[in-house]
């Protein structure tokens, strides 16, 4: 209705100044039959008021498409009406529609081309690294485990560029299946057991119920783990020598927890870890840390259905907790 009165302003004042006019005219030319110039008025009027309520009525789908906003893009090329205006406006908001889309196609082929050219150069270089790590078996210590020691950062760093452009596509790249957290928790640390070594810091499985049996995706999940682990004990090294790893049911639903002792999260700060690139007082400290590894955790949980939870106190250490549904718990 008010965009249908901001068109018609115009006709509304231009008509009322008309009458006015013409009121002025026989007032001047001493006209005495006011009966029948207020009836006049009066019938001007009603035929104004006619003619904008018929134009409202044969109108109005074409106002309220225009007024409202849209919540689905199948609502634009949904037919407004019969009238011309309403034919121009589906007519309009088709090709608008279909320029959408091929743009929208446009930029989704794009994308899909980066990420194959981002997957396979990482793939790339993990034969010039496996060359540099076997090279680096010939050197002396401690030159051969520093070597090492930024081979497995580079790793990792390439890990992450490749997670981050597949978490595009991720419902394209994850299966859901049964996966036992000693079984996954066992693997993350033989894969991260070098790691611990070098700085010092080492896992303590505390598997409180055994079995536990969830339904997720074993390689997003394991990303996830490694992700937390590899942050607990980066946050560690030098203050404490100790990270837990505990496996337990709370109501029939399975938790995976990660808990470090190291330099803790400021309480200003845990409420924005999980936005991208954000690092954080901690961040500052430790040049290395992007910002994307907990983001990319967070994503990960949320798509997986998982719950993830912090809790941490300044030099007191941090604690992750990886939640589980009923549903999602199957043994």
């Amino acid at each position: 209705m008010k965009l249908f009165l901001k068109e018609h302003r115009l006709l509304i004042v231009v008509q009322c100044l008309q009458f006015a006019f013409i009121w002025s005219v026989l007032l001047l030319s001493n006209f005495k039959d006011y009966v029948l110039m207020f009836y006049g008025v009066f019938v001007s009027f009603v035929f104004l008021i006619c003619y904008l309520a018929y134009q409202y009525y044969s109108r109005r789908h074409v106002y309220k498409k225009l007024s409202k906003r849209p919540e689905h893009l199948d609502e634009l090329i949904e037919l407004t009406d019969h009238v011309p205006l309403g034919v121009a406006l589906d007519q309009l908001m088709k090709k608008q529609y279909q320029l959408y889309m091929d743009r929208l196609k446009e930029a989704e082929d794009l994308q899909a081309n980066h990420l194959k050219f981002i997957d396979r150069w990482v793939h790339q270089m993990k034969t010039p690294l496996s060359v540099i790590e076997l090279t680096a078996q010939d050197l002396d210590e401690p030159e051969s485990s520093n070597v090492r020691e930024e081979l497995e950062r580079l790793k990792k760093g390439l890990h992450t560029v490749l997670n981050m452009a597949r978490l595009r596509t991720i419902e394209e790249d994850f299966q859901i299946q049964p996966v036992q957290l000693e079984t996954l928790v066992h693997e993350v640390n033989q894969e991260n057991k070098w790691f611990y070594i070098r700085n010092h810091v080492y896992p303590h499985s505390d598997v409180q119920t055994a079995g536990v049996t969830v339904e997720t995706d074993e390689k997003w999940l394991f990303f996830i783990l490694d992700q937390l682990l590899q942050n607990a004990v980066k946050y560690s090294t030098g203050k404490s020598q100790r990270v837990d790893l505990s496996i337990y049911k709370n109501e029939d639903a399975a938790v995976l927890e990660v808990k470090d002792y190291g330099v803790g999260i400021p309480r200003h700060d845990q409420k924005r870890i999980f936005q991208a690139f954000y690092t954080g007082d901690n961040g500052r400290q430790y040049r290395e840390s992007t910002g994307m590894g907990l983001y990319l955790v967070k994503e990960v949980a949320d798509y997986l259905g998982h719950t993830l939870e912090v809790i941490s106190e300044v030099q007191q250490g941090a604690t992750f907790r990886i939640r589980f549904t009923k549903e999602q718990t199957i043994a």
